[in-house]
């Protein structure tokens, strides 16, 4: 017994009198539990809302994948001055310009030099010279339909003077000297000069090119900054869309509800099913990162974009990303597959505890649709918070640099030669943007942490309201329990709730900071060099990875004790705590099997999202100029993550069952001398039987 705390649940009689029937356990008297922590959740709710605010008004999507004219204006906006809707690639039309940007100690940086946006990138012409030239505009009578038909060339009807600045690399119209190849919506030159266009150029008395590699790798350093690869990889969500709402939403809602069918249905094969399908999708899902890394096949990802020399080669950090994640996935592989040989032997002891699962789905069916509710409203949140997000990390003040560098061009409008406001211009982000993203960022985290604790409490409250009507369907259960269950929660303890949720979220947020700082200090070679130092630094990370378990765990039990009891949080946390240590040798290792199939269980859903989602983006539409993806990387883990929540709400069905099961069975034995008097039979089967409890207690 638990001493001088007694039994808690026991204290609080029927509220119909009838004191044989354990329904008034769940039906007492009940108060609203954590207020506090539900108004700040609520606060946190609006806060969410303004900061998504400030991101629709600032951001601007566009930017995450096209760069920045020489007027400010993002490649391929059509509110731009001029209309740039159908031009989206950036060229430098300056090759001298670009060849500075590329020495070491110049200060010219590429951001500098003049840039226009085009519908393809120029390529030198076999027999003469073609030109660009700037927008059309001042004495320039042209459409930009007209110069766009016109490939960009107006040369021919400048006047002289103008000719001679042309001559001067000074505009309006520049040579085409270099080949240039679409990588990533800009136009990185190839450092070969067309031999025919250079010699024309000489013959008309232009000044000198630089001819040397340095232009080649200069664009190169810009397109691959961490900065661009960050926001290319932030595009590549908002990009396949249709791919998040196919493999990150409908999918695994499909895989969940067939899953907990056969659980319904097909009890004794699901255990074994799940591993071997676990093993088949994590060996696929690895495979299909060797093909998109170039290890397997000819499916390896490209950064340039449309055709191009095949002896031609740009490197790019997604190709390099994606090496490490095929490394990553090996390791991961390797260990899972010796996990699940490992936990073979223990598969008939996780059969018998889903068979109690299995009846309780069966009695209470209401279990098996209600996570499409958190579902939902989940769903309908994502889409907003998605959205918002790409506008945050596109947000930020298009201002022109302050450069001390010769960038001077001929202005039409003013027609003269500037030198004074020649400067580029660049996207400037301040401090409290990136405090926003961070704020968004764990706003997704705390939301979610908050609807999967709500799911997991409501499906609780509707277990414990079986087990303690004596696991029969009798008047007494509550019509609908579910929703009696989410009327308790919904009036009595979001709080609660939301506290729970909320800590979690904490330990999480806190281990992703030092997780960040000791990356950062690795790479600083910053780490301890005394053993003692290094010893306390790995040590200190193992201790907080079991910390956020622990949390996770005790929440988890939290929530069953707040279902059944409707104490506050950590009320409900303490008696859980006593009722698991009290009786850990009876439900240890049920438990945690139990608990082991489950996870594999949402491992397969998430992988199986995350092998459709791969497929999905190996078509044509993802390779073409307009809809072409970076990387599979990002779209495929957050269709993985996304298919791993929506399995947690419906798995949870399950997982809650037999947790909510479990408590309740040591309590109900704990009320009566160690004979469990509410529990269903097939529940009393399984602890009583002898060779069972030897193996528990192996």
């Amino acid at each position: 017994m638990r001493g001088p705390l007694g039994a808690v649940i026991g204290r609080y009689p029927p509220s119909d009198g009838n004191a044989e029937m354990g329904v008034g356990i769940i039906r007492h008297n009940r108060k609203c539990r954590d207020v506090v922590f539900l108004v700040i959740f609520i606060a946190f709710w609006i806060a969410m809302i303004v900061n998504s605010s400030f991101g629709f008004n600032k951001g601007n999507p566009l930017r995450l994948n096209y760069g920045l004219d020489y007027k400010g204006n993002v490649c391929g906006d059509r509110h731009a001055d001029p209309d740039l809707r159908e031009l989206e690639f950036r060229y430098w039309l300056n090759p001298n310009q670009v060849y500075q940007t590329g020495l070491k100690n110049s200060q010219f940086k590429l951001s500098n030099a003049r840039a226009i946006c085009l519908m393809e990138c120029p390529i030198p012409s076999e027999d003469s010279l073609n030109w660009v030239c700037d927008y059309p505009e001042g004495d320039v009578r042209l459409s930009v339909d007209d110069w766009i038909d016109r490939n960009y060339d107006y040369f021919a009807d400048l006047t002289p003077d103008l000719r001679n600045t042309s001559l001067q690399l000074e505009g309006p119209c520049y040579p085409v000297i270099y080949p240039s190849v679409n990588v990533y919506w800009s136009c990185q030159f190839i450092a070969r000069a067309s031999n025919v266009s250079l010699r024309h150029w000489q013959q008309m008395g232009g000044v000198n090119i630089v001819e040397n590699i340095i232009i080649d790798k200069s664009i190169h350093r810009s397109i691959n900054s961490r900065s661009s690869v960050l926001k290319r990889y932030v595009a590549d969500v908002g990009k396949a869309w249709a791919v998040l709402i196919v493999c990150g939403g409908i999918l695994p809602l499909f895989l969940s509800v067939i899953w907990l069918l056969m659980i319904r249905h097909f009890v004794t094969g699901m255990p074994w099913i799940t591993v071997i399908l676990f093993n088949v999708l994590i060996i696929s899902v690895t495979m299909l990162y060797y093909l998109k890394a170039g290890w397997i096949g000819n499916s390896a990802i490209s950064p340039i974009i449309g055709e191009h020399d095949p002896y031609y080669h740009v490197s790019a950090r997604e190709l390099n990303h994606l090496h490490a994640a095929a490394v990553l996935m090996t390791i991961v592989m390797i260990i899972s597959i010796l996990s699940s040989i490992a936990i073979v032997r223990r598969i008939l002891m996780a059969t018998s505890v889903l068979k109690v699962a299995a009846k309780v789905i069966g009695e209470v069916q209401a279990l098996i649709v209600f996570p499409v509710i958190p579902y939902t409203v989940l769903a309908i949140f994502y889409m907003m918070w998605f959205s918002a997000a790409l506008h945050l990390f596109s947000s930020g003040q298009v201002l022109q640099n302050d450069c001390n560098t010769n960038c001077c061009a001929y202005d039409l409008k003013s027609k003269r030669v500037d030198c004074d406001r020649c400067c580029g211009y660049s996207i400037h982000y301040t401090s409290h943007i990136a405090a926003a993203i961070l704020f968004h960022l764990f706003g997704c985290y705390w939301v979610t942490q908050f609807f999967k604790a709500w799911s997991a409490t409501v499906i609780a409250g509707s277990v414990a309201s079986y087990y303690w009507a004596r696991a029969e369907t009798t008047p007494q259960i509550p019509f609908l329990p579910v929703f009696s269950s989410m009327k308790r929660l919904m009036r009595y303890n979001l709080g609660s709730v939301a506290l729970g949720s909320l800590i979690v979220s904490f330990v999480e947020s806190v281990r992703f900071i030092l997780e960040a700082v000791r990356r950062k200090l690795k790479m600083a070679n910053n780490m301890p060099e005394s053993w003692i130092g290094r010893v306390f630094y790995y040590s200190s990370r193992c201790c907080l990875r079991c910390i956020e378990w622990t949390i996770k765990s005790v929440n988890r039990n939290a929530y069953i004790m707040i279902a059944i009891t409707g104490k506050s949080f950590f009320r409900a946390s303490e008696i859980a705590t006593e009722l698991i240590i009290s009786n850990i040798l009876r439900i240890g290792k049920v438990n945690v099997i139990g608990d082991v199939i489950l996870f594999l269980g949402k491992l397969c859903v998430s992988l199986s999202s995350a092998l459709f989602a791969f497929l999905m983006l190996d078509v044509h539409k993802y390779y073409s100029a307009h809809n072409k993806i970076s990387s599979p990387l990002f779209p495929v883990l957050v269709c993985w993550g996304l298919g791993y929540v929506v399995a947690s709400l419906f798995f949870a069905v399950v997982e809650m069952s037999i947790d909510t099961i479990i408590l309740s069975f040591c309590q109900d034995s704990e009320e009566h001398q160690g004979t469990a008097q509410y529990a269903p039979p097939l529940l009393i089967e399984t602890f009583s039987d002898q060779n069972e409890m030897q193996r528990l207690t192996q």
